[in-house]
């Protein structure tokens, strides 16, 4: 998922810099980004930002999926938009905030009382 936000931003750095090639250069500009400098960038802006907790590109996919859970939005969803194949692997993924589990409401509370 690319935000409209996010695509307005980087529609204007490529039309300011127009950019030969990739989006995203690696080291050599005829090549993307690797997995390797993707995680660099990722620890350098966590070094920058001051966080005192580790921080990867798997924490940053792990906190995507857990703030989707936190909108309510569809496991089942949430599997296709991490690409897994077996719902299992995206339920161990995924964890389920505390303010989640308590906003849960008992099936029995949304019945009616019997009329007198």
């Amino acid at each position: 998922m690319l935000s409209p936000d996010l695509l307005e931003l980087l529609r204007r750095w490529w039309r300011a810099a127009r950019p030969q090639g990739w989006l995203f250069p690696g080291r050599d500009p005829g090549q993307p980004i690797t997995v390797r400098q993707l995680d660099r960038a990722c620890k350098a802006a966590a070094a920058t930002a001051a966080l005192d907790k580790r921080v990867s590109m798997h924490t940053l996919r792990h906190s995507f999926a857990t703030h989707l859970l936190e909108r309510r939005t569809d496991i089942r969803v949430i599997q296709v938009l991490l690409g897994h194949k077996k719902l299992d692997t995206t339920a161990r993924y995924t964890r389920v905030a505390l303010k989640t589990l308590g906003a849960v409401k008992s099936p029995l509370s949304q019945l009616r009382p019997p009329p007198v």
